[in-house]
């Protein structure tokens, strides 16, 4: 491996955009083919769902997709019991955190005398959490989408994950999806799961809204149904940019370097430092470690394709390159993070300090890792409680309140060509009004 430091001022034009635009995933070119399969689960349902499967060489039985409670129950005993406790100590933590987001169940305010106009809060009746799974397990997914949806009050969740050899399901996955308190889960993978939750089969129940990542197939299959359903900003792979000043440490900042590498060959990782000095040190840590690095080969292509070590003039270069990447994951290791932390514009997740590596924000500090990638940080949040509630408003008009408003309203319904909204309004207060 030859990673080099390299000046933000010397970035080229094509260099810098290729690097802000990293691995966006554009799906377009999947999308007539999971058009095609969404349709034929949407008019053919379990049939669909069990054909497709077989054609990965999975063979469900369209009466057996769901998971069995006692599948559930035998599950535990094929975990290690320091797995289960690790879920159910980071399960408590994401709990709390999500919990505290809820806001007022109720506001109003009075906005003119006699009209009080306010908002409620209501769960969703039912959400579709979708856990990637097949060759590898989530369980800490399972937590991040269940869990939320459990603290906003949602009346039933449902869950659709691959099954991997035998059909059957990872037991750490079921033992997650138990804690968080999931109600139903189904074996159902890929854009199969995702048409399953947004329409409907003989087995799985509709959704209102589907939440979790998955693989290209996925994120075009929730792109198809959105609007059907409503769906959680579009994933893309990995990545992480970390703000460092001289007082960063060489070794933890290399490895949290790495550890954003390691997930996947498109994955981008990227460490801003205004100490030339560090960038250099940063750099040699890593070339000297890559013949000793377990998954050298995903490693070394993350690195070689979207990942940089960067030097600033000054930190407010460094926040204006941060806010313009637009990061899934910032991490801040400065003299003062939370001065820093003012100044971030865009970011998906904030890990301040050298003590908050990503990784306590992938499993167990409270935070969610469903976060928004490709600098959709710009317009996008992480998964939050928010995801699963609506918000309708409300009003009260005392004959007084409307009375006050109601030149307003006839002079606007009639200046738009609607005269009987006019009309409706009159009408409240005698033919001569």
């Amino acid at each position: 491996m030859n990673l080099e430091p390299l000046a933000i001022d010397d970035l080229g034009p094509e260099e810098k955009d290729a690097l802000l635009r990293r691995s966006m995933e554009d799906v377009s070119s999947e999308h007539d083919y999971v058009r095609g399969i969404v349709e034929e689960v949407r008019r053919r349902g379990d049939a669909a769902v069990v054909e497709g499967h077989r054609g990965l060489g999975q063979n469900l039985e369209a009466g057996a997709l769901e998971v069995s409670p006692a599948e559930i129950r035998s599950a535990y005993d094929r975990v290690d019991q320091a797995v289960v406790e690790a879920l159910r100590t980071a399960a408590a933590n994401i709990t709390r955190f999500h919990r505290a987001q809820l806001e007022r169940e109720m506001w109003s305010v009075e906005v003119a005398e006699g009209i009080l106009a306010g908002r409620i809060t209501r769960a969703m009746d039912r959400v579709g959490c979708y856990i990637p799974g097949g060759r590898a397990a989530y369980p800490s997914t399972t937590l991040m989408t269940v869990l939320p949806a459990r603290a906003a009050g949602v009346q039933e969740i449902v869950a659709t994950t691959p099954p991997g050899e035998g059909s059957g399901v990872s037991p750490a996955t079921l033992v997650a999806l138990d804690i968080a308190g999931c109600d139903r889960v189904f074996r159902i993978g890929g854009p199969w799961g995702i048409a399953a939750l947004a329409h409907g089969t003989e087995s799985v129940p509709k959704v209102d809204k589907i939440v979790g990542p998955g693989n290209r197939y996925v994120t075009a299959a929730k792109m198809i149904v959105y609007g059907e359903v409503d769906i959680d900003s579009p994933a893309g792979p990995s990545e992480s940019l970390i703000l460092a000043d001289e007082t960063g440490e060489v070794e933890p900042l290399a490895l949290d370097f790495l550890s954003q590498t390691e997930h996947d060959p498109d994955s981008a990782a990227v460490l801003v430092t205004t100490s030339p000095e560090l960038a250099a040190r940063v750099c040699d840590w890593i070339n000297r470690a890559a013949d000793t690095l377990p998954r050298r080969e995903i490693i070394e292509a993350s690195v070689a394709g979207h990942s940089r070590v960067l030097v600033a003039r000054d930190l407010d270069q460094a926040m204006e390159f941060a806010n313009e990447y637009a990061p899934e994951h910032l991490q801040i290791v400065t003299r003062d993070p939370f001065i820093v932390l003012n100044r971030v514009r865009h970011a998906g997740s904030v890990f301040l300090g050298p003590y908050a590596p990503v990784a306590a924000g992938d499993y167990a500090s409270g935070t969610n890792h469903v976060l928004p990638t490709g600098r959709a940080a710009r317009m996008f949040s992480g998964l939050s409680v928010d995801d699963f509630l609506k918000k309708p408003t409300f009003q009260y008009l005392s004959r007084k309140g409307l009375e006050g408003l109601k030149e307003t309203i006839v002079t606007l319904a009639e200046a738009e060509g609607l005269p009987i909204h006019a009309r409706a309004v009159r009408a409240r207060f005698g033919p001569s009004s």
